[in-house]
């Protein structure tokens, strides 16, 4: 892609910011779709990430303000994205990449994968079909995330961990628009890895933080302390075997057992998860696209996976009962 490729990122909180800012302090002109104190931040400052700060191509919170883009970077919560999906259409031509840096089971998951869930849209995360309707999954690349940002205030994010992307096709296809788009993150330093089978990265990601984030969120408890209780640890490895089977039937398979997975997250220390840091602060949870769709997946293939049911019935009542979840 070309020094002028547009590029627009949806979603300027901690995520989208570092992606933005870094693309911008490269030369990409890059737009946001962003809103309140973040676009006023912005029109403001530009785009900021750590100590630096780079020109913002153009600011709204209206997409016909900004126009077709080549590159659509979406990075909300993903339960944000049926509500939001349609308001995204001016920014989409058909030549445009959608690349979206979503937590979980994305609306694009099963488009080009084959199996027996080919082509299927899951109702717990796109349920009016409106993501699928605005943003094809014909033109989307996969996008995997592997990064810790948060935010100084709005429109100042801070790069706190990582800078590991994995994109690819969802067909598996070592595309050009691939290539091209790897190349174009590039710039903005990340370490970009071009995937031929980016349902499995985003499966293998999915195993490892659908457990911890939900209980930590259900229960107020950092990450080790979660760990240290052996029965919620036995919990958290009966249902990441749920979801590693699942995953096998699917197209999916994960190589690392759940005890070597926990190892890793034990590494990370006393530290909070999204979730919680979402429920503590009265946002809503991502569930949907963590659990529900998981759950929707097992129903789907009569597959039963009554651990992952009662890891979503629990946190879904929780968060019902404090206002963070209104989900079906």
């Amino acid at each position: 892609m070309a020094d002028s490729t547009k590029v627009c990122v949806v979603g300027a909180g901690a995520v989208g910011g570092v992606l933005g800012g870094r693309l911008a302090a490269a030369g990409v002109p890059v737009s946001a779709l962003a809103r309140g104190a973040t676009r006023d931040a912005l029109r403001t400052h530009g785009w900021r990430v750590d100590a630096s700060s780079s020109p913002v191509a153009a600011v709204s919170d209206d997409a016909a303000d900004l126009g077709p883009q080549d590159v659509v970077i979406i990075a909300v919560k993903s339960h944000h994205l049926p509500a939001l999906a349609p308001s995204l259409t001016p920014l989409i031509t058909p030549s445009t990449v959608v690349v979206p840096a979503l937590n979980g089971v994305p609306w694009w998951f099963f488009h080009d994968f084959g199996g027996a869930l080919e082509g299927t849209v899951l109702d717990a995360t796109d349920p009016d079909r409106t993501v699928t309707a605005a943003l094809p999954p014909s033109q989307v690349l996969g996008c995997v995330v592997h990064l810790a940002a948060d935010q100084a205030e709005p429109g100042h994010a801070l790069l706190t961990a990582g800078d590991e992307l994995i994109i690819g096709e969802p067909s598996g296809a070592l595309s050009d628009r691939a290539g091209q788009t790897a190349a174009l993150l590039r710039t903005g330093g990340f370490r970009v890895t071009v995937s031929d089978a980016i349902q499995r990265d985003v499966w293998f990601k999915l195993w490892g933080n659908m457990t911890m984030n939900p209980i930590s969120a259900l229960t107020g408890a950092t990450a080790d302390l979660v760990l240290d209780d052996p029965l919620v640890n036995a919990f958290i490895q009966r249902v990441m075997t749920e979801a590693a089977a699942l995953g096998a039937l699917i197209g999916a398979p994960i190589a690392q057992s759940a005890e070597d997975r926990i190892a890793v997250t034990r590494r990370l220390g006393a530290f909070k998860t999204s979730m919680l840091q979402d429920a503590e602060s009265g946002r809503p949870i991502e569930l949907d696209a963590l659990v529900t769709a998981v759950s929707e997946i097992g129903a789907r293939l009569a597959i039963p996976t009554p651990n992952i049911d009662a890891l979503l019935g629990l946190t879904r009542l929780a968060a019902r009962r404090r206002g963070l979840y209104s989900g079906a």
